[in-house]
């Protein structure tokens, strides 16, 4: 049975008919992760489970790829860090927990910024994953071994965290789906902090209807971690059978089409929004001026809840003790973060502690959260007009691994298109909507990903409406990279 590009409810529904058992599905994967993964370097590879038959469970064993930042119980987590390349959770992550109690089957751990920070993928502690659509391309951000993976079917489905866009950027580069749900809708217990206030847990898959299959699993209050929303969000199956967009109405922020949109990406979504015009969806204007505000906001607040988060690990409750000699303290914790912390995770815990400290709080990280305010209501206005927005992913197809690394700031740049919606904790995702080439090279068409944007508590909408634009367009079956069809 070739299960190659297949959907998770495509897989389930062959498992249901008897044409292939769940066993078969998993070694299928395996053999795809020894033939494909030393090509993309998408799993770390650091532990297997045992195969375990769960037909008749809601998910019937499919085996899924896990973001090394998700804790599951007895399995070496590591964050994508050598500071923690010991580690090993003695519990699950409330996520986990409800997708094994659906009989998903635990693939390897998959590789990622280290402790999710970055906008490229390359700075894992380990090694770079490469995008399976471009020679030497980066995936894109955090979540880049979930979204290569699934690019590559190596998994059918894999988690990640979208904190000011990781999983809505790599899904966009790999062209595949990623879907970030609203901020509380899914715990955070158990997922390794970087930004508390940003972090979302969520999905790439390969469709629409696989990503709310496993959301509807994964949401709900949480007892574990107090930001979850109350009660459990349910999906209308009947949103499947929507074939147009009839009195939707649809936003466009003028803003998001300015200064730094590559010519090719710009065409991909204008021809992507002329699609949803021809569904029937009423297409307007809508102005969100805070957006230029935006970098600036989220690379202050967010340093500041990592330098918050990464203060436990010192060596003593958790991570790398170091070996060199020491007399102080200072030089103790010296020694055991510099040693094994990435330039990332340093850089970043060195900003926030500057903007958190006496004399520079008022001045960065109060002004930053004011701004943060002032986007969030930027986005209700625009929401009394339209149902949901729509705008790039990234201002750029992927690029290659090394080009932006030396100049952080032009990295932070790309960020400009998903971190409003992370400021304002909003639910999103990434569709396959076209190809381009990049500015450097004629050579590589490489996918383009179109954004959509609902307000707070409105994912089934969004879902909707995505799973119009999937099934009206073909980009699902063009998206699959070259050398890894079978």
């Amino acid at each position: 049975m070739d299960l190659a590009f297949k959907s998770i409810k495509e897989i389930l529904t062959l498992i249901k008919e008897k044409k292939v058992s769940s066993k078969e599905v998993w070694d299928y994967f395996l053999q795809r992760n020894e033939k494909y993964n030393k090509e993309i370097w998408a799993f770390l590879n650091i532990w297997l489970k045992d195969f375990e038959e769960k037909e008749g469970s809601p998910l019937a064993g499919i085996p899924l790829g896990i973001k090394d930042i998700y804790c599951e119980k007895w399995i070496p987590t590591s964050g994508a860090s050598k500071m923690l390349e010991n580690f090993v959770p003695p519990y699950d992550a409330t996520v986990i927990s409800r997708l094994n109690e659906a009989g998903i089957n635990s693939l390897w751990k998959l590789n990622m910024d280290e402790f999710a920070m970055g906008s490229s993928g390359e700075n894992s502690a380990f090694w770079n994953t490469i995008n399976p659509h471009g020679t030497g391309r980066i995936p894109g951000w955090s979540s880049s071994g979930s979204a290569a993976a699934v690019a590559a079917w190596l998994c059918p489905a894999a988690l990640g965290t979208d904190t000011g866009g990781s999983l809505r950027q790599p899904a966009s580069m790999c062209g595949v789906v990623g879907f970030r749900p609203g901020y509380g809708r899914n715990s955070r217990y158990g997922v390794m902090p970087m930004a508390s206030s940003f972090d979302c847990p969520g999905t790439i898959t390969r469709t629409v209807e696989d990503a709310a299959l496993l959301y509807e699993i994964m949401n709900g209050e949480d007892a574990l971690e107090q930001t979850t929303i109350p009660g459990k969000d349910t999906i209308d199956s009947k949103i499947w059978n929507t074939q147009d967009l009839k009195w939707k109405k649809i936003g466009i922020p003028k803003e998001y089409f300015e200064e730094g949109l590559d010519d090719g990406v710009r065409k991909s979504i204008e021809e992507a929004i002329e699609k949803l015009k021809e569904l029937g969806a009423e297409i307007i204007e809508v102005s969100l001026p805070m957006t230029k505000y935006a970098i600036a906001a989220y690379y202050i607040i967010v340093p500041a809840e990592v330098s918050t988060n990464l203060a436990r690990l010192d060596g003593i409750r958790y991570g790398h003790n170091s070996e060199v000699p020491r007399e102080w303290l200072e030089e103790l914790y010296l020694n055991n973060r510099g040693e094994w912390l990435g330039d990332e995770a340093i850089r970043r815990s060195i900003l926030g502690s500057y903007v958190l400290s006496a004399g520079f709080y008022d001045a960065y990280y109060k002004k930053a959260s004011q701004i943060r305010t002032l986007i969030i209501e930027d986005f209700e206005k625009a929401f009394k007009e339209v149902d949901i927005i729509v705008s790039p992913v990234s201002p750029s197809v992927a690029w290659k691994i090394g080009d932006k690394s030396e100049d952080p700031l032009k990295m932070y740049l790309a960020d400009a298109y998903t971190i409003p919606a992370s400021l304002a904790g909003l639910p999103g995702m990434s569709l396959p909507c076209g190809f381009a080439q990049s500015e450097e090279s004629k050579a590589e068409a490489l996918p383009v990903g179109i954004q959509l944007l609902a307000p707070r508590m409105h994912e089934q909408e969004l879902l909707e409406i995505a799973g119009v634009y999937e099934r009206a367009t073909a980009w699902r079956e063009k998206m699959i990279p070259k050398g890894f069809e079978v």
